[in-house]
């Protein structure tokens, strides 16, 4: 992967995170300690380090607010932030960095910098403000601490968790593969992903599903509804044959893999996709390992496609980065 795409696939990553930690405040401007939460949660060596030193999202959150209650009690400001709801970043708009956090990000691009997290959190580390100094301070480190705990996790022999390795090429195929961390223990995690009524919440293309509530065997095969809305209320417009989805469940082995089957009935020409999870025991939570795969169009629609690859590897990128962003947000 070359530095221009490692940067901008980091940069939205910990921009979402950051955002949807600054949307449970009612904050529609994301600061530094938002940048710090969002590296806490992300799947690279800059998070792995971070949680390696005991740091979760719960404990900075709870850093966060104390930090801010004692800058506010030094200005002789008596007063209490407002109380955290849940993320509703998704079903708002309007959101930005501030300026410092913009800076900070390009920084962690430039110089030679690789610009992935290990880099912003490096310039998160060095940042002159204090804010994250004494943050880190109330959650029993230092910079200098994790510098010294980055620099470890940097050294590609020394990562716990290697990169997830290359989705094997298969003739007539297309798959894709991405990891993401979340906060939750491995059979939390497993539950979510192997109940059928949580699909909704991450697979984009399901609104709601028809299911009788019974325990899922494989094998089984519900039928879903496209989503009418977007999240923030917008009415979306549906072609009828993508309407309906045909959802299977197609393995499952407790506690660290398990597979779905998505379909369109109603559309001849349409693909199933096939969507499957690893999960693996993580410092503070479980990583997983997001693969989606489907069969390619034969003949004469496989050539038209061709001018249409970087699009659909685009696609694929951003179809698994929802995907994830919406599991861990599920367990935030």
């Amino acid at each position: 992967m070359n530095k221009f795409v490692r940067s901008a696939q980091t940069s939205q990553s910990l921009s979402l995170v950051a955002m949807e930690e600054a949307s449970r405040l009612g904050l529609r401007q994301a600061d530094l300690e938002h940048l710090l939460l969002a590296l806490i949660v992300n799947e690279q060596s800059g998070g792995q380090a971070l949680r390696s030193l005991g740091l979760t999202m719960d404990a900075a959150r709870r850093a966060v607010e104390d930090q801010h209650e004692t800058q506010l009690a030094s200005l002789g400001i008596e007063a209490a932030f407002p109380e955290a709801g849940r993320i509703v970043f998704h079903e708002t708009n309007g959101y930005e960095w501030s300026t410092r956090a913009t800076d900070l990000i390009a920084r962690a691009s430039s110089r030679g910098n690789k610009g992935d997290a290990s880099a912003v959190l490096r310039e998160l580390a060095a940042e002159p403000s204090g804010l994250i100094t004494n943050i880190l301070d109330r959650l029993g480190t230092t910079a200098d601490a994790v510098l010294e705990r980055l620099d470890q996790y940097d050294m590609p022999e020394a990562s716990t968790t290697p990169p997830a390795a290359p989705t094997p090429a298969v003739k007539g195929r297309v798959s894709g593969t991405r990891q993401t961390f979340v906060p939750a223990s491995l059979d939390a995690v497993w539950e979510f992903l192997t109940d059928p009524t949580k699909i909704p919440e991450w697979e984009m293309g399901v609104g709601s599903i028809d299911h009788d509530q019974r325990e899922p065997e494989i094998g089984d095969v519900w039928q879903g509804q496209t989503p009418t809305r977007r999240p923030d209320g917008k009415p979306l417009k549906t072609k009828p044959q993508f309407r309906r989805r045909s959802i299977e469940f197609v393995a499952a082995d407790r506690p660290d893999y398990s597979a779905w089957r998505f379909a369109y009935p109603d559309s001849p020409h349409s693909v199933s996709v096939l969507t499957e999870f690893s999960l693996e025991p993580a410092a503070g939570g479980t990583q997983i390992t997001i693969t989606t795969s489907w069969t390619r169009h034969p003949g004469w629609r496989r050539l038209v496609g061709l001018p249409f690859r970087p699009a659909q590897k685009f696609l694929v990128w951003f179809t698994l980065f929802q995907m994830g962003s919406a599991i861990s947000r599920a367990f935030r």
